[in-house]
């Protein structure tokens, strides 16, 4: 059986358990048979991985932004050229803390999705994302990202307003600010698209998440001219949360529950909260020398890893 046939038969078993005509002997069959399809969810492929982190009803950025800040206060515009929905970003309060919250929004349906093209960002969206973090440096607020792209928008007029220069400006500035960055992958993370949110004091994966260099569709087509090969692609690019980990590109990976983070997106919102709060109480008293030190040595690491 399939990641998407198991899926499918999760959906299906949860729906059914809604009926209140439902006989107890029935939904112990039920309860019984959904322990077993949660069971053939720990041994998972990279690809199977891949299904999960793109499921369509995964928990999107609002929706963490709900569950885990409260006085949350959205801020538009990059104060250049224009306004880009793709990316989600405000002032919120955590648990006391004032806090700069920023993710890239993918929407809940093909209205939205189309709106938010997909989560693909424009140059706007990455000033804005960069002119908020600014504005976090400024005022002592610690800075919290949530990435979910397939990767920035690819479109001709993105790069004719500067789609490289704006990433690449991402990276140089998150590299020195001077207050604690955390970044969470939650979903699909792509390219330079999902880095330019990623240059983090700590970064961290959802359980079945994906952070790669390009969608495995692309490399793919680059290595073998067959986007079919996805599935091969997985296993060699190394992107799920585990290789990752061992190759200290993250620092921790946040668990789900059996079939992916929309069966019980409760647990994955207090999972997320326990780690922000235990990150954010190693970095109550370093000093901003030190905060922008600690993440330039986190990358210097990285780098000796992966040689």
């Amino acid at each position: 059986m399939t990641i998407r046939e198991i899926d499918e038969r999760m959906t299906a078993i949860e729906e059914e358990k809604k009926d209140p005509q439902i006989s107890e002997e029935r939904l112990m069959e039920l309860e019984k048979e959904y322990a077993g399809l949660g069971a053939a969810c720990d041994s998972l492929t990279a690809h199977d991985k891949l299904f999960l982190a793109r499921h369509r009803k995964r928990p999107k950025v609002d929706d963490y932004f709900n569950a885990l800040f409260t006085d949350f206060f959205e801020q538009k515009g990059d104060f250049l050229s224009s306004e880009d929905p793709s990316i989600l970003g405000g002032i919120a309060v955590f648990h006391g803390i004032p806090v700069t919250v920023i993710g890239h929004r993918k929407g809940h349906d093909i209205t939205e999705s189309m709106k938010f093209r997909f989560g693909m960002p424009e140059p706007e969206g990455y000033r804005k994302a960069l002119r908020l973090m600014k504005q976090a440096e400024k005022f002592g607020r610690p800075i919290i990202t949530f990435i979910d792209t397939p990767g920035a928008y690819p479109g001709l007029e993105a790069e004719e307003h500067g789609q490289s220069n704006a990433i690449a400006r991402n990276l140089a500035e998150m590299s020195a600010l001077k207050v604690p960055v955390f970044a969470i992958v939650t979903g699909e993370g792509s390219s330079g698209g999902a880095l330019a949110l990623g240059v983090a004091n700590r970064v961290y994966m959802l359980e079945n998440a994906v952070y790669s260099v390009l969608s495995p569709e692309g490399f793919a087509s680059i290595l073998w001219k067959d986007s079919g090969r996805a599935a091969e692609a997985c296993d060699l690019m190394k992107l799920t949360a585990e290789d990752l980990y061992r190759f200290k590109v993250i620092d921790g990976i946040i668990p789900e529950p059996a079939g992916g983070a929309h069966r019980d997106p409760e647990s994955v919102y207090k999972a997320i909260e326990r780690t922000i709060m235990r990150e954010f109480n190693q970095f109550k008293k370093m000093s901003p020398a030190e905060i922008a030190r600690d993440r330039y040595e986190k990358f210097r690491n990285i780098d000796m890893a992966v040689r």
